[in-house]
């Protein structure tokens, strides 16, 4: 493709096409935009929680989560002056545990410098801790109607696909920033984001997109030139590291010993099951791993809880044997702790743990895997 030809393809509609465009585009999202409980409300908190939700997240799994956090932290000053341990147990299950602890520290900041009302221009709302350029960009525009483009991978998509854009500029974000900045619906910036996401969430998805349902069908070159499905390329993909997890199930009555992580991005204080990584070569030494890792000093017994799951890049098998104390654990309420089912329920745990806790309610073990 020549350079002429590359920057009539990078040029925004005209007037009359981009005004065509809106139109179109907003009408279809006020007939077809999905019911979800963020959409009920203008709140910038409310936006705020449901866009760091969504991060990483599908709206099927974050919905019953935001419900039930915002019945627990209904306001963004209820929400900082909670101690993070609660923020994390209403957190727990969703994952990326760091996401719940930007949003408390962002709302502890929004309450002592704004008066708990998130703020209305883009360079505070980068001051927040754990907000960037999307999450503020988002907030802005849907709270606030500020003429801010967002971009996540949904936007990409639509973007890349309505213009045929391909090649290696167009594998970073920058060219579709000045993109959606250029096609921006200014008078309703908050809908015109949240009509993109909603098109290349529900229609423009990334496997078998629904063509002949697409309000902009007629706009698309990817669709005219038969190459949708090749777009948007891809990034280079970390590869996926296999990892076996070793766990200690040790109970006492109807308690189970817990242990609290070290502070950390991944899974950072949060309780677990006591437990260790091993690399693929490794024999299985519960007693010696958990007595360097923790101080603990167990008798391992048989096998009794297998599960998969999975965290960023990797892939993890799940181990659990019970075991028993060949000595009590260290005197450290920081760090031990014994928990009913119940107590558990409102503790900031992991999935993972959460996933071995329900294996020893299994009547079999699970097959290899």
């Amino acid at each position: 493709m020549t350079d002429a030809a590359q920057d009539r393809r990078r040029r925004p509609p005209p007037g009359d096409e981009l005004a065509s465009l809106h139109e179109v585009l907003q009408s279809w999202y006020s007939r077809n935009r999905r019911d979800l409980p963020w959409r009920r409300s203008r709140e910038p908190y409310l936006v705020w929680v449901s866009e760091v939700m969504l991060q990483q997240t599908t709206v099927k799994v974050a919905t019953p989560y935001f419900e039930a956090f915002v019945r627990r932290f209904p306001t963004l000053q209820a929400l900082a002056e909670e101690p993070e341990d609660e923020v994390l147990a209403a957190w727990s299950g969703l994952g990326y545990y760091h996401r719940a602890r930007n949003l408390h520290r962002g709302a502890q900041h929004v309450a002592e410098r704004h008066g708990g009302r998130f703020p209305k221009t883009l360079e505070a709302a980068l001051a927040v801790p754990g907000v960037g350029l999307y999450s503020a960009s988002a907030i802005l525009s849907i709270a606030y109607d500020q003429p801010l483009p967002v971009v996540d991978g949904n936007v990409r998509r639509v973007l890349s696909r309505l213009n045929a854009l391909a090649g290696p500029e167009y594998r970073r974000e920058g060219p579709f920033y000045n993109l959606a900045e250029e096609i921006l619906d200014r008078r309703r910036p908050g809908s015109w984001n949240q009509a993109l996401m909603e098109l290349g969430a529900t229609v423009c998805t990334p496997r078998k997109p629904a063509c002949p349902a697409c309000p902009v069908r007629d706009r698309c070159r990817a669709l005219a030139r038969g190459i949708v499905d090749q777009l948007p390329e891809g990034k280079a993909r970390r590869a996926t590291v296999d990892v076996t997890v070793a766990a200690a199930l040790v109970q006492r009555d109807d308690q189970i010993l817990l242990v609290k992580r070290p502070e950390g991005r991944l899974l950072g204080k949060m309780w677990e099951i006591p437990q260790t990584p091993l690399e693929p070569q490794d024999e299985i030494d519960l007693p010696r791993e958990l007595e360097e890792r923790y101080g603990l000093r167990i008798e391992p017994g048989p096998l009794v809880v297998r599960a998969r799951h999975a965290i960023t890049h990797r892939r993890i098998r799940i181990e659990g044997y019970r075991a028993r104390l060949k000595s009590a654990p260290p005197s450290d309420p920081d760090r031990f702790r014994w928990a009913t089912a119940e107590e558990i329920s409102s503790l900031p745990v992991s999935s993972m743990t959460r996933k071995l806790l329900r294996g020893l309610d299994s009547p079999q073990l699970p097959l290899e895997i």
